[in-house]
């Protein structure tokens, strides 16, 4: 029964009845007695949560908890490109020359993520990091590199499962589901962080404004299981850490801007 209940936060349909039944019980008090097992059952490392699990009022309250100071190291070196969340790196590789990118055999239209064809091409040639989250991981997301903060925008309205199963039965989830993208300037060339929500519920929140953006920040969480894509400009002086179906926390690097 248990397993069952839980599963049925992250495969559910885009359903938008569904998707507020679900964040109507997960945001009520009613749902606090479901945080111990479900924190059980998806084996969360409680030692690293900011506050005592008793403390929490609600599961969703539990689900976008933040970590105690220190928790999540930051690969400090001044060229280095960090993950910015926890998560499963579960695909990386170039963008081609038709602004395109593969997922689990699948080609995605970078123009049709982000929007516009001329904010698509400023990553031609350049490299992509797919992260998927899972419910048992740390749901907040950080800066992967220091820079300014130079657009951030929405698109989409619908939100379809971000798991492997979603990505499976719809071809387009990414391009479709709500998503926010911040695009940052740096030192290095220009940054997309495209954070897709999941279950309808459009699920991205964005904690600040501030447009002086500092690697390792936090800027924000997701209240359901999600994914996050990075896009990087093209650049002779990039080097990926090539390591898909890779379990990353924040922090980690995950590439480096050679001097």
């Amino acid at each position: 029964m248990k397993t069952r209940i839980f599963k049925s936060f992250v495969e559910l349909t885009g359903s938008p009845i569904g998707s507020a039944l679900l964040k109507q019980l997960t945001t009520s008090r009613i749902s606090k007695p479901l945080i111990k097992p479900f924190a059980s059952f998806y084996h969360i490392q409680l030692d690293e949560a900011k506050y005592s699990i008793e403390q929490y009022k609600s599961l969703n309250d539990f689900f976008t908890r933040s970590l105690q100071p220190g928790k999540r190291p930051i690969d400090n070196h001044p060229n280095s490109l960090i993950s910015p969340v926890d998560g499963v790196l579960s695909d990386s590789g170039m963008i081609d020359s038709q602004q395109q990118f593969i997922v689990k055999d699948k080609t995605y239209s970078l123009t049709s993520l982000l929007g516009d064809s001329k904010k698509a091409s400023r990553y031609t040639h350049g490299y992509y990091y797919l992260f998927y989250l899972s419910p048992r991981h740390y749901h907040h997301f950080h800066y992967p590199v220091s820079g300014t903060l130079v657009n951030r925008y929405a698109l989409g309205s619908t939100s379809y499962p971000v798991n492997d199963l979603g990505i499976r039965m719809r071809k387009d989830v990414f391009s479709s589901n709500h998503r926010v993208i911040s695009e940052l300037s740096t030192d290095f060339g220009q940054v997309a962080i495209v954070k897709v929500g999941a279950l309808n519920v459009n699920s991205v929140r964005i904690a600040n404004s501030e447009t002086t953006c500092e690697k390792g920040q936090d800027f924000g969480h997701f209240a359901f299981g999600s994914t996050v894509i990075l896009f990087i400009e093209q650049s002779n002086i990039f080097t990926p850490e090539e390591m898909p179906f890779t379990e990353v926390q924040v922090g980690d690097r995950i590439g480096v801007w050679q001097s």
